[in-house]
């Protein structure tokens, strides 16, 4: 009886208006579109394909699984949301995991709003929608916020309002993307966080960004223990001081040497340190010319 009285309600009365061709219904000026917009009404399920702006392109298994023995219990709890593209035909905008699990189970129809709407609307209502709604992978979020930069011609503030989150915050997604795809991969796949992947875009060599998740993985490292990683990285790429050499506190020049040339006749060698003192060195050429060096210190 709850069910018969459920599936009534849920407009399958209404469904009749959707099958007179004469009469379709093609934008919201029509006649009786009123009673179908933005209404629930049960769709044939073989009626509605998947919407190709939509951005989850992973879905659990396992997850699926239990939302169909959840929708055979109970059934659609939650209607979908669709648009008319045709005749009898509709495109998803959301809900894909509603619709997935319903196949499943063998359903032949399902319950779902029916909106009208252009592509680029459609595009970013299932953008939104999903973002707002579903637990999307990190990489996923980030490519549906670049989806609605790149198509739509959305700023980021411009995101910040639809979706209601902070501008910041959209930054940090779309900085994800400028990580190697494996790394990528890597977040989408749980093999390390958001947090680690923040981390490791400080990094613009590419080569040393994959170094960096190889480390994370096999040891199991900490966003923490990440961050002490790429901060240890641009320290060794920071150039090594040199050791200043400090001049001599003051300087003999030429005509000084010639005169200790000059006397003791030998290229004298003078040298001054940076404390003030110094070191002359006196050749000689033989005992001859040392007898002859000390005859002239001696005065």
């Amino acid at each position: 009886m709850t069910k018969a009285i459920k599936k009534q309600a849920l407009g399958r009365g209404l469904s009749a208006l959707l099958k007179d061709p004469d009469n379709d219904i093609k934008s919201v000026e029509d006649k009786n579109a009123d009673k179908v917009v933005g209404n629930i009404i049960e769709l044939e399920i073989e009626a509605i394909e998947i919407n190709p702006f939509q951005p989850r392109s992973n879905f659990n298994e396992e997850s699926l699984k239990e939302l169909a023995t959840s929708i055979k219990e109970l059934g659609v709890i939650q209607p979908i949301t669709v648009r008319k593209l045709d005749f009898n035909k509709y495109q998803l905008i959301s809900g894909e995991r509603r619709l997935r699990a319903s196949k499943l189970v063998g359903l032949t129809t399902v319950p779902a709003y029916i909106r009208i709407a252009n592509d680029n609307e459609s595009l970013v209502m299932a953008l939104v929608e999903n973002i707002q709604r579903h637990d999307l992978d990190p990489i996923e979020i980030a490519l549906s916020y670049q989806r609605l930069m790149d198509e739509i011609q959305l700023t980021q503030e411009q995101m910040s309002e639809r979706v209601g989150k902070k501008r910041s915050t959209i930054a940090n997604y779309l900085r994800l993307l400028k990580l190697d795809p494996i790394i990528q991969t890597g977040i989408r796949d749980g093999f390390i966080s958001m947090g680690h992947g923040r981390a490791i875009i400080n990094i613009e060599d590419l080569d040393a960004q994959t170094d960096i998740y190889q480390k994370i993985v096999s040891q199991n490292l900490s966003v923490r223990d990440t961050e002490t990683l790429v901060k240890n990285y641009h320290e060794s790429l920071k150039p090594k001081p040199v050791a200043k050499v400090k001049a001599a506190s003051f300087a003999i020049d030429e005509s000084q040497k010639r005169i200790f040339n000059s006397y003791f006749g030998n290229n004298v060698d003078i040298k001054v340190a940076n404390n003030g003192k110094g070191k002359i060195t006196i050749p000689f050429q033989s005992e001859q010319d040392f007898n002859r060096i000390i005859e002239l210190i001696k005065g």
